[in-house]
Order: structure tokens, then C-alpha cells, then sequence
């Protein structure tokens, strides 16, 4: 078997102009809350607790099997009947279970509340609770919040505003502070080091990552600041770090061999590395994670794929799939579309891609039927429907909890497309 190791030339305009299908009517996503399972794993002296209800809790607990005697960094203020009623003082039962946890986890260093569903309903202003939490617990403990629910927004989005939550505590930077690289974006922590290590190889620093693992190790943010976007969903969290000066290094998103490489040249070019030094730095990890690709395009090329709106990847995963594993696109749907910071991952796409924003999933299921592609990747509740049709599915949200992004991980991400493919030729034999 040969591994063809060539870079594949860029287009010159890809999917930059092409329309795209606004859509707009009955949803299917998961909650944001859920990005608590990988945040409070990420930000080791936190804690999140939701103001919710029991609903809240059992989601929480069954997305995250959590065992009844572990004692995870999250936690729920369960709103009863009388908290829903009016018939309780909302802000002083928070302020109770506040102080009971407090008491109990004298380890925590930042915590977060959490709104949800039931509590924007009544209108309770978790906002002004925190303020006044924090001015009763801060410097010990720093009090934010932001809401996970996920009447309005899809699950990722949770990470979105738990980061914007934190950007306006971030301390200023000195007036002599030198030009610093900030990853923006929770990566776990084996990924976080791999990227560290080749930032340090190119000469690149100081280099920052945010969220930071402890709450005391933030960053500071200014004009010499730039930041580069790991994920694809951070559109509140880049805002307001261009209005704190910071500035964005426009990157593909580091997904496979081909988006990590681009990701990478874009630091260095700022830093200034030598071309020399970058193919040096680059070149051997570069080549494993091409090769490793290699042993699921042989099984995935030329196979269509149909994305649905759920996670905000769909854009640079397609991109991915199309480049280094030889599928063909059929729709990329995603929930939201930020034409600037995926700016170069739509360049890359083919020409004529059917793009989507945002949803109207008894239309797109209509598509979806007629275009028979050989894997749907989607929600967790149109999976099962759609597989009893006979359609093969990949589960969006283990693209979210796997670690995927990096040159070490290529081989992992295609795997994951390549496992329910393989899976269905299995079971036909």
C-alpha cells in the first residue's frame, strides 16, 4: 500500500461566496449546559452550579456518568415548586446553598452559576447574584455566571459564555508586556501540551491557553496580545477580546494534518519563523498524522456525507473529510455560520457545497432522504431514527468530548467517521 504524503493545493474561492440556505423553524439540539462535562475536567479549582431543576441534574448526571459516589467538580441548586411559584426568595435559598458549598469544597477558587431553562423563566438575574456573591466570597472566591440553557442556543455555545464570562476579569496588560500568542479554546490537556511543545520547538511564546487549567493562571490581555482560535464556536469570547485589544490571527481550525499545519504556519508567521524551521518543527508529525489519515481514506473516500446542524464543527470537519479523507459533501449544516472566522475553512471547501445555517430539521430530514448519503452526522436524537431508515450515523457530540484537534489525534478523528461505516458493512455480511 503507498501513502500519498502530497499536500493538496488550495482553491483559490472555494464555498467564500457561495449562498447559503438560512433556515429557520423546529430544532433538535442538546443542551448547553453540557459543556460543563468538559469545562469543569478543563478548569481544575472550578465549580458550576446550575440553577435548574431536577430535569437539570439527571441530564447533567447522565451525560457525564457520574457514579453516586463520585464527587465531580458540578453541581445543581434544584428550584422546586415553591422557588417556581414565588413563593420562596429565590436569592436567598442561592445564597444558602452557595455558602453550604463553599463550606464543603474549600478548594474551590472560581465559581460559576449556571442559568438555565426554569431559572430565565422566572426571571431570576443570576448576573446581579453573582455580583453580590462575589463581593461577599472574592479574593478567596471568584463568583460569574452565564447561561447554559438551551432555549436559544446550541450546546456548545455553553463554552462560548462561560469564556466570555471570564474575559472581562482578565487583568490588563503592562505597557512594556511583549507580543504573546493566546489558544483560545478548551483543549484537553494531552492536546494542549502537544501544542505547547511545538510552539516551544518554533521559538514561539510566550504562549498562553484560555481557559487556563487554574483560574489563577489566566492570562493578560491588550494590544500586544493575538489570539488564535481552536475552536470554531467562540464568537462572543473572540468579540470580546477584540474589544480588549487583543487581535485574532486568521487560521484554518486545527483539524487533521493539512487544518493543523495552517494553524500553525499563521503563529509562526506572526513570530516571524524561518521556513526553514517551521518544515523542520512540522514535517515528521505532519507525516504520521497524513499517514495515519491514510488507513481510513482507503475506506471513506468517495463516500457522501451529510452534516447536520449541531455542534458548529460541521465546517472544518467537512473541510477534513473532503481534503484528507476523499469524501464528497452532500450538505454541511451548521447552527451558526461566522463568515469571519471561518473565512479560510469555507475557502477550502469545494465549490458548489450546499451550506445551511441554522435549522428546520423536517426539511433538512426531506434533503437528507433524497440525497441517501453514506454517513448522516448528527444529533443524538435524530440518530436512531434515522439509522432504523437505514441511514448511517455518526453522533456529533463525540466530536465535541474526543480529543480530535492536532497532528497526533488525525488518525483518531478519522477513525471516528469510519467506525459506523464499518460497523454497517459488518452487519451486512
Amino acid at each position: 500500500m503507498t501513502v500519498d504524503l502530497a499536500p493538496r493545493p488550495a482553491p483559490t474561492q472555494g464555498c467564500a461566496d457561495t449562498p447559503v440556505l438560512k433556515e429557520r423553524g423546529q430544532r433538535e439540539v442538546f443542551c448547553g449546559l453540557t459543556g460543563i462535562i468538559w469545562l469543569h475536567r478543563k478548569i481544575q479549582d472550578a465549580f458550576f452550579l446550575i440553577v435548574g431543576s431536577r430535569t437539570c441534574a439527571h441530564l447533567m448526571q447522565s451525560a457525564a456518568g457520574v457514579m453516586i459516589f463520585a464527587e465531580p467538580r458540578f453541581g445543581t441548586a434544584v428550584m422546586e415548586e415553591r422557588d417556581l411559584a414565588g413563593l420562596a426568595d429565590a436569592n436567598e435559598e442561592l445564597d444558602r446553598v452557595v455558602a453550604r458549598l463553599l463550606e464543603r469544597r474549600p478548594d474551590i477558587r472560581q465559581l460559576f452559576l449556571v442559568g438555565s431553562c426554569p431559572s430565565e423563566v422566572i426571571k431570576l438575574d443570576l448576573a446581579k447574584a453573582a455580583s453580590r456573591l462575589n463581593r461577599q466570597y472574592f479574593p478567596q472566591v471568584q463568583v460569574l455566571n452565564y447561561s447554559g440553557s438551551g432555549i436559544e442556543t446550541t450546546f456548545t455555545q455553553g463554552e462560548d459564555a462561560c469564556l466570555a464570562a471570564i474575559v472581562p476579569t482578565l487583568p490588563a496588560e503592562t505597557a512594556d508586556a511583549p507580543k504573546s500568542l493566546m489558544v483560545v479554546g478548551s483543549l484537553p490537556d494531552v492536546v494542549e501540551d502537544q501544542f505547547a511543545r511545538l510552539f516551544a520547538d518554533l521559538g514561539i511564546g510566550p504562549v498562553s491557553f484560555f481557559p487556563a487549567r487554574r483560574s489563577t493562571d489566566v492570562p493578560a490581555v491588550g494590544p500586544n496580545t493575538h489570539f488564535l482560535l481552536a475552536q470554531p464556536f467562540l464568537s462572543e469570547t473572540g468579540r470580546l477580546l477584540e474589544d480588549r485589544a487583543a487581535r485574532r490571527v486568521p487560521a484554518p481550525f486545527p483539524f487533521g494534518a493539512e487544518g493543523t499545519t495552517a494553524w500553525l504556519k499563521a503563529a509562526a508567521d506572526l513570530f516571524g519563523v524561518s521556513g526553514d524551521r517551521f518544515d523542520r518543527v512540522t514535517d515528521a508529525p505532519h507525516r504520521r498524522a497524513r499517514k495515519a489519515v491514510q488507513h481510513y481514506r482507503d475506506r471513506l473516500a468517495g463516500k457522501r456525507v451529510f452534516f447536520f446542524p449541531d455542534s458548529q464543527l460541521e465546517v472544518p470537519l467537512a473541510r477534513f473529510l473532503n481534503r484528507e479523507v476523499g469524501m464528497r459533501l452532500a450538505e454541511v449544516g451548521s447552527p451558526y455560520l461566522h463568515r469571519q472566522h471561518l473565512a479560510e475553512e469555507l475557502a477550502w471547501l469545494p465549490e458548489g457545497t450546499r451550506l445551511s445555517e441554522g435549522q428546520h430539521v423536517d426539511r433538512q430530514l426531506d434533503r437528507c432522504r433524497e440525497d441517501q448519503p453514506d454517513l448522516v452526522v448528527c444529533g443524538l436524537g435524530l440518530a436512531n431514527p434515522l439509522e432504523v431508515e437505514g441511514l448511517t450515523t455518526k453522533w456529533s457530540i463525540e466530536l465535541v468530548f474526543t480529543p480530535v484537534h492536532g497532528y497526533e489525534q488525525a488518525g483518531d478523528l478519522a477513525e471516528l467517521f469510519a467506525r459506523p461505516v464499518l460497523r454497517k458493512q459488518r452487519l451486512e455480511v
